[in-house]
C-alpha cells in the first residue's frame, strides 16, 4: 500500500523529460517566427496596397483639378512651379549636405546647430509677413521653435567635440558606393514627391472638407514613404559597416541592398511606424523632465512616470535595433531589445544617451526643410499671396524628409559604430574614441 502512494505521488509530480521540454521550447519557438512573419507580411501587404490606393487618389485628383480650375479661379502656373522647384531644391540641398558632412564633418555639425535656427526663425518671419491667420499662427511657432533651438544648441555646445569625433571615425572610411546608394535614394524621393505634390494641388483647388481630407492622406504616405526610404538605405549601409567593422571585411553594396530589400522590408516598415512614435514620445519625455527639474509642483508630478514609460519603450524600438536588423535578419523589436541590453551590458547606456548624432540629423533636416520652405515660400508671396502658405508648408516636410533620407547612412556608420563596440570593446578597428568619452561622463557624474 505505502509502495502504491509513493507510485501515485510520483505521477502526479510535473514531468521534467528534457525531450518534451525541448519539444515545447521548439513549438513557442515556431509560434513565434509564424507570428512575426505574419505581422511583417501584414505590414508589406498594407504598405504597397497604400501606395497603390495613394497612387489612384493622386491621379484622380490631378486630373479632376486641371479639369475644373477655371471653375474656381486656381492658377495652376501661380501654385505648381514654386512648389516643384523646392522640391527639385530639397534633392540639391540634401545631397550638398551629406557631402559636406562626409568631407568636412566639424564644419557640418557646427552648422546644424547653429544654421538651423536662423533658418527657422527665418521661415517664421516669412509666415508672418505672409498675414494670414493660420500663418501667424505657424510663423509664431516657427520663431519659439528657433529660440529653442538655439538654447538647445548652447545647452549641448560642451558635446561637439565628442560628436564630430564619432561622426570622422565611424565614417572615416564610408561603403563603396554609397554615393551612388543617396543619389538613387534622392532621385525616387523627388519623384515621388513631385507625383504627391500633384495630388494636393488638385485637391487644393476646390478646399472642401474631403478634399483636405484627401491632402492629410497624402501628406501621411510622404511622411512613411520617406521612412521607409531612409530606414532601407540605413539598415543597408549598417550591415555593410558593421562587416567591414566586426569582420574586417568588405561587402558589395549591391547584394546588401539586394538582401535588404528581398528579406528585410517588413522589419523595415515595422520599424519605420513604430520608431518615430517612440522618438516623438522619448523626445517629450526629456523636455518635460528637463522643464520639471527636481520640483515637486503638481503639473510635473507624472514627469518622472512619463519618462520611465519612455525609457521602457525605448527597448522595444529604436533606430539601432536597425543594426542587427540587416545583420543577423532579426524581428525589429527582437532586434531593439537585444541591441539595447548589449548598450546596458557594454555600460554604454549613459554614452548613448548623450549621443548627438539623431540631433545632428534631425537639424539637418529641419535647416534642409527651412531652405526649401523660403525658396517656395517667397517665390508664391510675390506672384499669388493667398497660396504662400500652405506651398511653404510643404515645401518644408519635402525638404526635411529628403534631407533625412541623405543623412541616414552617417547615422547608419555610427549605429553599427556604436554596436560593433557593444559587442567587442577590444576589436581592432576601434581607437580611444568612447572609452575616453565614458571616463569623462564618469568623472562629471561623479
Amino acid at each position: 500500500m505505502q509502495n502504491f502512494l509513493i507510485q501515485v505521488r510520483e505521477d502526479r509530480l510535473p514531468s521534467t523529460n528534457p525531450v518534451k521540454a525541448q519539444e515545447s521550447n521548439a513549438h513557442i519557438e515556431t509560434a513565434t517566427v509564424a507570428a512575426r512573419q505574419f505581422v511583417q507580411r501584414l505590414f508589406r501587404v498594407l504598405f504597397f496596397l497604400h501606395i497603390i490606393l495613394t497612387a489612384i487618389l493622386v491621379i484622380f485628383l490631378t486630373v479632376r483639378g486641371l479639369l475644373s480650375a477655371h471653375r474656381h479661379h486656381f492658377h495652376p502656373k501661380k501654385w505648381y512651379p514654386p512648389l516643384l522647384t523646392a522640391t527639385a531644391c530639397s534633392a540639391i540641398v540634401a545631397f550638398t549636405w551629406q557631402w559636406i558632412t562626409l568631407r568636412y564633418p566639424s564644419r557640418a555639425i557646427k552648422a546644424a546647430f547653429w544654421i538651423s535656427p536662423l533658418l527657422t526663425c527665418a521661415v517664421g518671419i516669412l509666415l508672418v509677413l505672409i498675414g494670414s491667420a493660420a500663418s501667424l499662427a505657424m510663423g509664431s511657432v516657427a520663431v519659439v521653435f528657433s529660440i529653442i533651438q538655439s538654447l538647445y544648441a548652447c545647452w549641448v555646445n560642451l558635446r561637439f567635440n565628442y560628436a564630430i569625433k564619432i561622426l570622422s571615425v565611424s565614417t572615416a572610411f564610408p561603403p563603396a558606393k554609397t554615393t551612388a546608394l543617396v543619389i538613387l535614394s534622392l532621385v525616387i524621393g523627388i519623384v515621388y514627391s513631385g507625383f504627391l505634390v500633384s495630388g494636393i494641388g488638385g485637391a487644393t483647388i476646390t478646399g472642401t472638407e474631403i478634399d483636405t481630407l484627401f491632402i492629410l492622406v497624402i501628406l501621411l504616405s510622404l511622411i512613411w514613404c520617406m521612412q521607409v526610404m531612409k530606414n532601407t538605405l540605413q539598415v543597408t549601409v549598417a550591415h555593410i559597416k558593421y562587416i567591414q567593422l566586426a569582420r574586417e571585411a568588405d561587402m558589395d553594396t549591391k547584394v546588401a541592398l539586394r538582401d535588404t530589400i528581398k528579406h528585410l522590408m517588413g522589419n523595415i516598415l515595422i520599424g519605420s511606424a513604430i520608431v518615430p512614435i517612440l522618438t516623438v514620445i522619448r523626445g517629450s519625455a526629456r523636455a518635460i523632465s528637463l522643464v520639471a527639474g527636481g520640483t515637486d509642483e503638481f503639473l510635473f508630478s507624472c514627469a518622472n512616470c512619463y519618462s520611465a514609460l519612455a525609457s521602457t519603450l525605448v527597448n522595444y524600438g529604436n533606430r539601432w535595433g536597425f543594426v542587427h536588423v540587416g545583420v543577423y535578419n532579426k524581428g525589429f523589436v527582437q532586434a531593439s531589445m537585444d541591441t539595447w541590453e548589449l548598450f546596458r551590458r557594454a555600460g554604454l547606456e549613459p554614452l548613448i544617451d548623450s549621443d548627438l548624432t539623431g540631433s545632428f540629423c534631425f537639424l539637418s533636416g529641419i535647416a534642409g526643410g527651412a531652405i526649401c520652405a523660403l525658396v517656395g515660400g517667397i517665390w508664391t508671396l510675390t506672384v499669388h499671396k493667398s497660396y504662400a502658405t500652405e506651398v511653404s508648408i510643404y515645401a518644408f516636410l519635402i525638404g526635411y524628409f529628403m534631407c533625412r533620407v541623405a543623412m541616414a547612412w552617417p547615422q547608419a556608420c555610427v549605429s553599427a559604430y556604436y554596436v560593433v563596440y557593444a559587442e567587442n570593446p577590444q576589436g581592432p578597428r576601434f581607437d580611444p574614441t568612447i572609452p575616453v568619452r565614458i571616463q569623462e561622463l564618469q568623472r562629471y557624474g561623479a
